[in-house]
């Protein structure tokens, strides 16, 4: 067992080796540009390319010609929310998302109320799901655009999209979604899941990092701006030269993943049960944060009462995890999407977000476990509101 353990993949994810072997000929041997119309080098990177999109498309049940290439969800997400509400302003400038999207759809969402665009945050409950009538609920005849996260990045709650893409659709509503934690990890389908936009990254799958891509319908064509000018690359939708080597890697991400998720997916799910059922046998006052009957399998998002979750963090240097609190130079301030579901700020505060993946081992689990009981209990041993909450 390599010390530190990795326990992040919400955040990154190690590049597969066999999709590393696949980019590794099209750095040297077939580096040429894949807009390269008029020598063998360019086609043969072209080539590449419409494969690799083909890969994608069939690992979310949609057509190669419905994927466009991008630098990474953040892009893909921007494209969406901001491409449909500028090309589809005339017929109306309001949007529905909800409090806990990642902060590319929060933040571009921000920059279209500045332009004078309207948009509605829907609440969640106190396992971070959205409500489908909720949404229902906040469409208005203006109404342009619903975007909801199928997978959350901090507790891995599951939202029901194909409800929701019942609804967009009964409304005539365009309805987008980022995938990107969960494509890859639990099966995804465009069709099923009735969206007319799907945010996809490559590093999130164990693809290599700077490559995305999103989904487009075609029919009905789903219609948008490009956030991008210059060579009119894919389809006009995104102009610059493509990243070959990454997108090949995508590629072959998404293959494994289509070939591996099903044995995959119940896996890390045991691997996750292992770690929940290991700390909470060593420690009291701990809660998980999240539905466990809708969440991504291998997320765990666990709040420490009377422990700072920065502290934690730094007690924790043999294992790679997340808090859930965002720093900034300023302040120190709860997670927004903990703080959306209610939970206080101080367990918000005291909050760990882990990150179960391909490589993780039983013996690594045991290992973490091991190290958590103990951290969390020595800084414990210094807190005297802990000391103070013990029954006497």
């Amino acid at each position: 067992m390599k010390i530190p353990v990795y326990m992040d993949c919400h955040a990154t994810t190690p590049v597969d080796p066999r999709a590393l072997e696949a980019m590794l000929p099209y750095f040297r041997e077939h580096f040429g540009n894949a807009a390269s119309k008029s020598h063998p080098f360019g086609w043969r990177a072209e080539e590449a390319v419409e494969e690799a999109r083909e890969r994608v498309a069939r690992l979310i049940g949609a057509s190669a010609r419905e994927i466009v290439w991008t630098s990474g969800a953040t892009e893909s997400d921007n494209l969406a929310v901001k491409g449909v509400a500028r090309f589809h302003q005339s017929r109306g400038r309001h949007l529905v998302t909800t409090a806990i999207e990642h902060k590319a759809v929060l933040d571009s969402m921000h920059a279209l109320e500045r332009e004078g665009f309207e948009v509605t945050y829907v609440g969640v409950d106190a396992d971070g799901l959205v409500d489908p009538e909720a949404i229902r609920a906040a469409i208005r005849p203006d109404t342009i655009l619903v975007s909801v996260m199928h997978a959350n990045n901090e507790v891995g709650t599951v939202q029901p999209i194909e409800a929701i893409g019942r609804v967009t659709r009964e409304r005539g509503v365009l309805f987008h979604t980022d995938a990107v934690q969960s494509v890859g990890r639990i099966p995804f389908d465009v069709e099923d899941a009735g969206v007319d936009l799907a945010s996809l990254s490559a590093h999130k799958m164990y693809g290599p990092k700077g490559v995305g891509a999103l989904y487009v319908r075609r029919r009905p064509r789903a219609r948008l701006v490009a956030q991008m000018d210059g060579g009119g690359h894919e389809r006009g939708y995104r102009s610059g030269t493509l990243n070959v080597p990454g997108i090949v890697g995508f590629g072959a991400a998404a293959d494994i993943a289509r070939a591996e998720m099903p044995a995959e997916a119940p896996r890390l799910l045991g691997l996750r049960e292992r770690l929940k059922a290991g700390i909470t046998s060593g420690l009291d006052q701990v809660q998980v944060n999240g539905s466990l009957g809708s969440r991504l399998p291998g997320n765990l998002n666990m709040s420490f009462r009377h422990v700072e979750g920065e502290a934690l963090l730094l007690a924790m240097r043999d294992v790679a995890v997340s808090s859930g609190s965002a720093c900034t130079s300023a302040s120190l301030e709860p997670s927004y999407v903990l703080r959306a579901m209610g939970v206080p700020d101080d367990m918000a505060h005291a909050s760990i977000r882990f990150g179960l993946g391909r490589f993780n081992t039983e013996e690594e689990v045991d290992f973490v476990v091991r190290l958590v009981v103990e951290k969390v209990t020595r800084l414990r041993e210094m807190s005297p509101l802990y000391e103070e909450a013990q029954p006497t």
